[in-house]
């Protein structure tokens, strides 16, 4: 049997990178995918090329900072696919970057709002289909949160991913009776498209070849390579799965071996 066979997921932030691959692995495995992200005609794209039949994927444009539209998200796996057993949370706003002295607060607001509140919104749309026969929540969340790189300040984002990992704690207890489990992964450097992107210009800034950027990233690795985002993606659907139904309240790091705990 499939990892997921006739299981039902909700994968927020489904976009190019980390979000399409989970959707993508949750249909390889047998599942139906309900796709969430802001732009519609992204998900129109990801849905066409994971599943070109159409028999196992939804999607509906949603803003997580938008709770109606968290709950039409989750509505629309109900209507399409009669149930909800797990939600894996990709959404996110990455792309602020800066520490304390420089910070903007209002954008730390905002970034807070996407990552941590907007991640509980969606959560809290998925339980009454959750709570019917249990399953999983799955927060993306980041090394950055216990351990900042030395390469980029995210002070912003490693903070709301920080308070989200904190937040699974509470969540795998209140919501452990009705046999959901609530678990997070923590990438580290993922090869995926940002990544790809932030190689690609220091190359340029630096007048150097994208393959030295690159080593310099992976020589921090015990493994001698990236974490791609698929391997991530591998991971999350692993905790959306019934294989992983002892698990809750844990963090993954998913980083070939950069930082160890």
């Amino acid at each position: 049997m499939s990892l997921l066979s006739g299981k039902t997921v909700v994968v927020s932030g489904v976009g190019a990178g980390l979000g399409r691959q989970v959707a993508a692995a949750v249909v390889r495995d047998g599942g139906n995918a309900v796709l969430g992200a802001r732009t519609e005609v992204n998900l129109a794209k990801s849905a066409a090329e994971i599943d070109p039949d159409g028999a196992h994927t939804a999607y509906r444009a949603t803003d997580v900072t938008d709770e109606g539209q968290c709950g039409a998200l989750a509505e629309l796996a109900r209507e399409r696919f009669g149930r909800i057993d797990a939600v894996v949370h990709v959404a996110a706003w990455d792309s602020y970057f800066g520490g304390l002295e420089d910070a903007d607060f209002t954008t730390w607001q905002s970034v807070i709002d996407v990552n941590l509140l907007g991640t509980l919104r969606m959560t809290r749309a998925c339980l009454p289909g959750l709570k019917t026969g249990g399953g999983s929540v799955v927060f993306i969340g980041t090394q950055s949160a216990v351990a900042a790189p030395s390469q980029v300040r995210q002070a912003a984002y490693a903070a709301s991913k920080g308070a989200l990992t904190s937040a699974m704690y509470s969540l795998a207890r209140e919501l452990g009776p009705y046999r959901i489990r609530v678990n997070t992964v923590l990438p580290g450097w993922m090869w995926g498209p940002p990544v790809r992107a932030y190689v690609q210009f220091t190359a340029q800034t630096e007048g150097v070849p994208e393959a030295e950027v690159l080593e310099r990233l992976s020589g921090r690795m015990a493994l001698p390579e990236l974490a791609s985002d698929a391997d991530v993606a591998d991971a999350a659907v692993f905790l959306a799965s019934d294989r992983s139904r002892a698990i809750t309240g844990q963090s993954l790091l998913v980083n070939a071996g950069e930082l160890m705990r």
